[in-house]
């Protein structure tokens, strides 16, 4: 009997460790980064009881049914993106100056950087929800809303009531949801609203036998569309701790837009096309730009994903790093770079451009956390300033380049935003919105204290030996 059992689990381990040398093949050939493949390969290689099923579920590197659907099924979307562009061609900003360098993003988004917009930041979360509300109070038509999270809390219900009430006054609402992120959200939450003719649904990123156990592509989208005249996109989801409410990451600290003009279609358009893959439909809406009643900001509406061409999250932030000649101030919850954009980084503060890079000192993800902790050393050694927000949780997703450069969206400095991720951002140009943004990240750095290289250099050596260990892992996390 005990021969058996260990011939039974000779037999197992000869097998697994066979099909990890075999996938560890497939991770060579296929995985995107050599420090994914690394790491994968290390892991199948020996440990494959454990992380066979774990590559099976999380190494896909794009999206393909996504991609398939959008190349056999979406005419229909298909002829709104085309109808849209032409449409735009109106309110199209001719690039030149400092903002020509810039150029390779409206190939990036297949869309172009449109004029007559009105942007306007919306901090921490009272201001952004007060706005939303306003605007679902005042829609007439429809409301297009999207969110990686939605949890059924106070605010959550508060947000389903309003949604209920435009509902009732005739106004037809579209909700769609990230399956993974709102794991939480209760089957009574989601059939009030059904009950009350609110179309809401997740994305359905497993939605088909080939994408059965994909788990590994979020959508982390955030956007709500009123009548297409006005949008809001940003860092908040839909949930208490966004409105500092979570005695651990309280007060949290984030950023959101209010978008006004033809850019709020391109907005649209983004919805649309997550909807189309989730529904097979494509609702009537509202496709003809309108400029904003007040403001002139030049704005680009870039949306990536793992069903892009490129890696177009990641050539995004790597051109408006090596664009800048004066400033790159970020800010992100995560600082995970991939070595290019860290060489990027570090030539840039070689150069004597002032590299910021502004982190949550508290960690909501604690892998996260000690991976971003392994890059301090090498940027901060080409003179890249990495700051600690103090007071709370800082969530917001910021970049800003020069004096008229500054983008606001979804997408965090790590690599499941830049690979895995949907993501949208905001580009804007503009001197004077520029400066509400710097004056805004001014403040916030008066709440940080800057890391020191005394602090880096008395670590224990279990710490560091942690970091390391999480930094390898870093790019499949």
């Amino acid at each position: 009997m005990e021969n058996n059992i260990f011939m039974a689990i000779g037999i197992f381990l000869g097998i697994a460790h066979c099909l990890g040398i075999l996938t560890a093949f497939h991770a060579i050939m296929h995985t995107q980064t050599s420090q994914g493949a690394i790491a994968w390969t290390i892991s199948l290689i020996t440990v494959p009881y454990f992380t066979l099923p774990l590559y099976w579920v999380f190494s896909r590197n794009k999206f393909q049914g996504y991609v398939k659907a959008f190349k056999s099924r979406n005419m229909r979307v298909k002829h709104i993106a085309d109808d849209l562009k032409d449409s735009l061609r109106a309110f199209e900003v001719k690039l030149y100056g400092k903002l020509a360098a810039h150029h390779v993003l409206e190939r990036l988004a297949e869309q172009p950087f449109t004029q007559n917009n009105n942007l306007e930041l919306l901090i921490d979360g009272e201001a952004t929800f007060s706005e939303i509300f306003k605007g679902i109070d005042a829609a007439k038509s429809y409301i297009l809303v999207q969110f990686y999270i939605i949890n059924d809390d106070k605010l959550g219900k508060l947000f389903s009531d309003k949604l209920i009430s435009a509902r009732q006054r005739g106004v037809k609402v579209f909700l769609l949801y990230d399956e993974i992120g709102s794991y939480s959200l209760t089957k009574s939450y989601i059939n009030k609203l059904w009950n009350a003719k609110v179309i809401i649904l997740p994305f359905k990123t497993t939605r088909g036998k080939s994408n059965r156990f994909q788990i590994n592509f979020r959508n982390h989208r955030k956007i709500v569309v009123i009548d297409g005249v006005i949008a809001f996109v940003g860092g908040l989801n839909v949930g208490d701790e966004y409105l500092g409410r979570d005695k651990t990451f309280s007060p949290w600290r984030d950023t959101h837009l209010k978008i006004e003009g033809p850019a709020v279609l391109s907005i649209q358009l983004t919805f649309i096309e997550d909807w189309y893959w989730a529904t097979d439909l494509v609702p009537k809406l509202n496709w003809t730009p309108k400029a904003a009643k007040d403001g002139d900001i030049k704005t680009l509406v870039l949306s990536t994903g793992p069903a892009d061409d490129f890696e177009n999250c990641d050539l995004f932030f790597l051109n408006s790093i090596n664009k800048a000649t004066q400033r790159i101030w970020i800010t992100s919850p995560y600082f995970v770079p991939d070595p290019q954009v860290m060489s990027a980084l570090q030539l840039a503060a070689l150069s004597d451009i002032d590299v910021r890079i502004i982190l949550p000192k508290k960690w909501d993800k604690q892998l996260l956390g000690l991976a971003a902790f392994s890059f301090f050393g090498e940027a901060m050694r080409a003179g890249v300033k990495i700051y600690y927000y103090e007071p709370g949780y800082m969530h917001q997703k910021i970049m800003l380049i020069d004096d008229n450069i500054a983008s606001i969206g979804t997408a965090n400095f790590d690599n499941r935003s830049f690979r895995w991720n949907f993501e949208i951002s905001l580009v804007a140009s503009d001197n004077v919105f520029v400066a509400k943004v710097e004056e805004m990240l001014k403040n916030d750095l008066k709440k940080c204290k800057e890391i020191t290289q005394e602090e880096l250099d008395a670590i224990s050596l279990w710490f560091s030996f942690k970091v390391r260990v999480m930094r390898l892992f870093s790019h499949i996390l």
